[in-house]
């Protein structure tokens, strides 16, 4: 599936345009709207609740996003949605209420976090949960993943939605995988296989061969995650855009 000429144009906010200085929390409502009316494109997180909805939620656990304790899978949506997000005073959303705020307004990419826990084939749920939620979405959207197998699970339940696969250095220090695991991740073995239109690495990764290799084939590159305009133009020398956070990128004219 092609990609939407925004997502090349307009530079994707990290977890929606977040800053709880000013009351907008990551993947909160407050940030979504922010990043609409600043023009910029959004991209956002989902993790799965005990009754199978899809919330806008990075985290596996509570404790950092919302001082509750525990895993988000463990409560329902209904809970979930009144537990204030620290730094703002709105709860957890779920996705559908994201895609009404969004509306089509600014491109949107959802990364749809692993819930096997080690990158394996235990999935299902959350997918199903947001192509449930995203059919019959009219705007430019995208779905990714760490996992390739949730990525090629929605090649099959959401064909006509591009999807990517989110990429890493896979540094052993920095995930709690099996090395061997990070081996074969590190090499994006299967971005031909589950028919991907991109990828978003790391952003200080990019100059990895692998990622040349992707691009040459005429996919986009997306990275994460850029904190400064100085990081964000040595990125745009490979990157054909930017997921940012921390400040404000130019837009295209």
């Amino acid at each position: 599936m092609t990609l939407s000429r925004l997502f090349y144009d307009v530079p994707l906010a990290h977890r929606a345009l977040h800053n709880v200085s000013d009351g907008r929390p990551e993947n909160s409502r407050a940030a979504i709207r922010a990043a609409i009316a600043a023009g910029y494109g959004i991209e956002i997180d989902v993790q799965l609740s005990a009754d199978g909805a899809a919330m806008v939620f990075h985290d596996y656990a509570l404790e950092r996003l919302t001082g509750e304790k525990g895993a988000i899978r463990l409560r329902p949506a209904s809970e979930l949605g009144k537990i204030k997000l620290l730094g703002g005073d709105e709860g957890i959303p779920d996705l559908e209420e994201v895609l009404d705020l969004v509306a089509g307004q600014v491109p949107l990419v959802i990364e749809v976090k692993d819930q096997d826990g080690g990158m394996g084939q235990d999935i299902g749920p959350l997918e199903d949960a947001v192509v449930a939620g995203v059919k019959g979405y009219a705007g430019p959207l995208a779905l990714m993943s760490f996992n390739p197998n949730v990525v090629a699970r929605l090649a099959e339940t959401l064909p006509d939605v591009p999807r990517g696969i989110v990429t890493s250095a896979y540094r052993y220090e920095d995930w709690p995988l099996p090395r061997a695991t990070c081996d074969q991740l590190r090499q994006i073995p299967d971005f031909e296989r589950v028919g991907a239109s991109f990828v978003s690495h790391e952003v200080d990764d990019l100059s990895t061969p692998r990622v040349a290799e992707i691009k040459d084939q005429g996919a986009m590159i997306f990275c994460w995650t850029v904190r400064s305009a100085e990081q964000a133009s040595e990125a745009r020398k490979i990157a054909d855009n930017i997921t940012f956070e921390g400040f404000l990128p130019a837009l295209t004219a």
